[in-house]
């Protein structure tokens, strides 16, 4: 029989005091983490990305699942401690109007508005991905019965060229033959200009990083051309939208782009009577052809966005380039002292369609001017649309006054 002064040391009563503590403990935690997770803004409480939920469910991923999570979990140990000291932690409270369209609901430090053509690895830290960083762009639309052309053109061009060839019959894989093309940017489209290539993906935005951009023929022959020392005479005469000379005597549309011998560069010619109504004007200056043009950075920024969506062989172009750079007799010009010949391989136009009886090339050529007409026609159109609200502006702020 079990006296009663010894109750205290029975077993089943030091269980029965055990279970309460641990009761009472499981309570107290549960009751203080409800607290503390009302206390947390919902903006800074740990979120896993679905990515990183799916690689938790992979079990052969143990080794960068625990790596994840631990980078995930010292994140936001980090970000509730720097919540303290911030003012404002709701980030749907973000807006910043200064922001690029769309982005306005991002915080101003994290946007990257620009991009590049730069090829990067899939290994290693980024910031030792490029060991050259490449200063200008050269692109060249191309046939593959071209290459052996836009090989022999690609060599005069150095490591601080970007090589991107665009290709309007769809072949790419064939030029791997060139180790040059291995590390070139391909984008192929069957039976596209260069135009319309340029449009889509040379957007301003995308070549920032390039102080010039080419956009040239496949049919150049650049046995005389260096592409270092044509940059450097460009930078000397201060032009913003130029061309290699053509040393040739036959096949000359205009004579601006004719070589002057002895000369580095001539920004003015002249021309066949009647085709210059003034000698600061195209095409006896301020003026060089689409063939082989070039551009700096802020004249193609200009340049592109005069480009047409529809009108994809640019023919008016080139007449219109004096509208971006100011004055545009003096930084539109043609370098004489680096040269080029057009050997005039009519490769495009055949890729047309034989209609109403006409042959490929007579359909693409007809197509050519007919936009340009078209293109003179918008730019006059959007001159005159300017120019009355101008003056419908003016007379309002002059009956404002009154």
């Amino acid at each position: 029989m079990v006296k009663p002064g010894n109750m205290a040391s029975s077993p089943l009563l030091k269980i029965s005091n055990e279970i309460m503590r641990i009761t009472v403990t499981i309570i107290s935690g549960a009751i203080l983490g409800f607290f503390l997770g009302i206390s947390i803004p919902t903006s800074h409480r740990l979120h896993l990305p679905s990515s990183i939920i799916a690689n938790i469910m992979d079990k052969n991923s143990g080794l960068a699942t625990q790596a994840l999570l631990n980078h995930a979990l010292s994140s936001a140990h980090s970000g509730n401690r720097n919540n303290s000291r911030s003012l404002h932690t709701d980030t749907s409270k973000i807006y910043a109007p200064t922001n690029p369209r769309g982005a306005e609901r991002l915080p101003p430090n994290i946007i990257v508005a620009e991009s590049d053509l730069y090829r990067r690895r899939l290994w290693g830290k980024p910031d030792e991905d490029l060991q050259i960083q490449p200063k200008y762009l050269v692109t060249f639309t191309v046939g593959h019965d071209q290459k052996n052309n836009i090989d022999a053109a690609v060599k005069r061009f150095s490591e601080n060229f970007t090589i991107m060839l665009f290709h309007y019959d769809g072949r790419t894989s064939e030029w791997d033959e060139f180790e040059w093309s291995k590390k070139a940017i391909h984008v192929a489209v069957r039976k596209q200009t260069k135009w319309w290539f340029a449009k889509r993906f040379l957007h301003p935005d995308i070549v920032a990083p390039y102080d010039y951009i080419f956009i040239w023929d496949e049919d150049l022959g650049l046995d005389h051309f260096d592409a270092e020392e044509y940059i450097k005479l460009v930078k000397k005469h201060g032009l913003e939208i130029s061309q290699p000379a053509l040393d040739q005597r036959k096949g000359l549309s205009w004579q601006m782009t004719k070589r002057r011998r002895g000369r580095e560069v001539h920004q003015e010619t002249e021309e066949k009577p009647g085709r210059c109504s003034d000698p600061h004007l195209p095409p006896c200056a301020a003026f060089v052809e689409i063939m082989a043009t070039v551009f700096s950075r802020d004249a193609w920024r200009c340049a592109w966005h005069m480009i047409q969506n529809d009108l994809v062989h640019g023919w008016g172009i080139d007449f219109a380039l004096r509208r971006c750079v100011e004055p545009a007799h003096e930084k539109i010009g043609v370098v004489d002292a680096q040269w080029i010949i057009h050997r005039g391989i009519p490769s495009l136009r055949n890729q047309g369609i034989a209609e109403n009886g006409k042959s490929p090339w007579r359909g693409v050529q007809d197509r050519c001017k007919n936009e340009w007409r078209m293109f003179q026609d918008r730019m006059a159109n959007a001159e005159k649309a300017y120019f009355e609200a101008m003056r419908n502006s003016t007379a309002v702020k002059g009956v404002d006054k009154g």
